[in-house]
């Protein structure tokens, strides 16, 4: 398994794709450069695969991660925190070797990207 999803993260992304025209649609999990420290998470619904995709099943959701992304990604657990100010999506990475105060963007020990202003 290349990330693990909460239960709590897992209800939410189910009520979000219920909302969803498009009920084929999987959760797409991604890295890219970017951010103050130089990489970046993106989570997003999707319907297109390409050759290199990795699939898995987790907590009844099809979650589909690239190739590249899966190097960075193993090991990522996806939660979802409720409280007084609101809620969101956190992601708690043990590749990543520094992260900015944003909590948004990393770095790992073998790709640090090409880092940006926060």
């Amino acid at each position: 398994m290349i990330i693990e999803i909460t239960e709590s993260a897992a209800s939410r992304i189910k009520e979000m794709l219920a909302d969803e025209e498009d009920k084929n649609q999987f959760l797409r999990v991604a890295v890219k450069g970017g951010g103050c420290t130089g990489l970046s998470y993106g989570m997003g619904f999707d319907s297109d695969l390409a050759d290199s995709d990795q699939e898995e099943m987790i907590e009844g959701i099809r979650v589909v991660v690239d190739e590249e992304s899966a190097k960075v990604l193993k090991g990522t657990v996806i939660d979802f925190k409720q409280n007084m100010m609101g809620g969101g999506f956190t992601i708690t990475n043990p590749n990543a070797i520094a992260s900015c105060g944003c909590g948004s963007s990393f770095r790992t020990a073998t790709n640090a990207g090409s880092p940006e202003e926060c």
